[in-house]
């Protein structure tokens, strides 16, 4: 009789457990759209070394990844990669990385490792700029300025056109394009 009491009572903890919205997960039953990629094969991978000649260069592959030489990382075989050594002062250096597939092994990347020589960047030779004349006290002479042509006299003038006025329109003289008077001479 005391064991019916217990398997009574332990099924009803179970029961209220199973019903509680704050179940451990342990408890609760797998929810197996979430865990589709439990399925799904998993890309395999090749560890690819990359050094550089200086050491210390930035290598970026084209797939996004990137370390400071000397370094490896784990590369999906999917396809064939570039990678590019960059490094302040030095000219930067693409690689490519082709797949090579084997009978009886694993595809893996070629070469391994990936070994570049930096060249040093050109230096930047900074552009001269003409010295500049410290003056003694004395006023800079200005720019030259063009020479001044004599102004025209009003017989080598051609006439102005006629205006032609209407009855509300009154005739006013056009203004001059050149100065009335000569500027002076310095």
């Amino acid at each position: 009789m005391m064991y019916r009491v217990i398997v009574i009572l332990g099924g009803a903890f179970a029961l209220a457990a199973c019903s509680s919205t704050s179940s451990p997960d342990w408890m609760k039953a797998p929810d197996w759209s979430k865990n589709a990629d439990w399925f799904t094969p998993m890309a395999a991978k090749d560890t690819v070394r990359f050094e550089s000649q200086p050491p210390g260069a930035e290598a970026k592959t084209s797939n996004g990844q990137s370390c400071r030489t000397p370094c490896a990382l784990a590369l999906p075989v999917t396809s064939a990669l570039t990678v590019t050594f960059t490094l302040n002062g030095y000219q930067p250096d693409t690689e490519k990385i082709e797949l090579i597939a084997q009978t009886g092994n694993p595809t893996e990347f070629q070469p391994n490792p990936v070994v570049a020589e930096l060249t040093p960047a050109a230096p930047v030779k900074p552009v001269k700029k003409a010295p500049v004349k410290k003056s003694t006290g004395a006023k800079q002479a200005a720019a030259p300025r063009p020479a001044a042509t004599a102004p025209t006299t009003t017989a080598s003038r051609p006439a102005p056109a006629p205006m032609m006025a209407g009855p509300a329109q009154q005739q006013s003289p056009a203004p001059a394009p050149w100065p009335s008077t000569p500027p002076p001479q310095r």
